[in-house]
């Protein structure tokens, strides 16, 4: 279902979400960003990405998504749950269209038996719906991140294609 040309993810998502006139909000915690960036060096993108929330703490995922307490504290911050209510929050936050969120242990520390290094959760929210994926990556950190960047943008792409 991913596009099988030569252009980059984040080009094919950018002419989708121009197309079908949708706006993108997006909230990040292990991937720092990299999905913004990686949207955000295409021309244009202005057009689409209205925002994108860092939260990499708690408290930042609280004050600035909408996540709550009773959520973090029950279930951590990297769970479906968690990335449910991060997509959800920066999509209603920003009046976006579509939210999108990942939360995830990149790595090398941070990993326990029950929640390992690599594993990641990613959320895509609109007004109508929540979806959520996990994943686990066997990479370092930095393909970890980048793995988890390349997922994101491929659910968006089928969340568009299936529009």
């Amino acid at each position: 279902m991913i596009p099988k040309s030569n252009e980059p993810l984040e080009v094919v998502v950018g002419r989708l979400l121009t197309e079908q006139k949708k706006t993108l909000a997006l909230a990040e915690s292990c991937t720092g960003g990299l999905i913004t960036h990686r949207l955000t060096n295409v021309a244009g993108s202005s057009a689409y990405v209205i925002a994108s929330v860092v939260a990499y703490a708690y408290e930042a995922k609280v004050a600035a998504l909408g996540v709550s307490w009773n959520t973090l504290n029950k279930f951590g911050a990297v769970s479906r749950e968690t990335a449910a209510e991060m997509a959800r929050g920066v999509c209603e936050k920003f009046s976006a269209t579509v939210g999108l969120s990942v939360t995830g242990i990149a790595g090398p520390g941070g990993g326990t038996p029950e929640k390992p290094v690599g594993l990641t959760y990613i959320g895509l929210a609109t007004p109508e719906r929540v979806i959520v994926e996990k994943y686990i990556w066997q990479g370092n950190r930095l393909e970890n991140k980048a793995q988890s960047a390349q997922a994101a943008l491929e659910l968006l792409y089928r969340y568009l294609k299936g529009h």
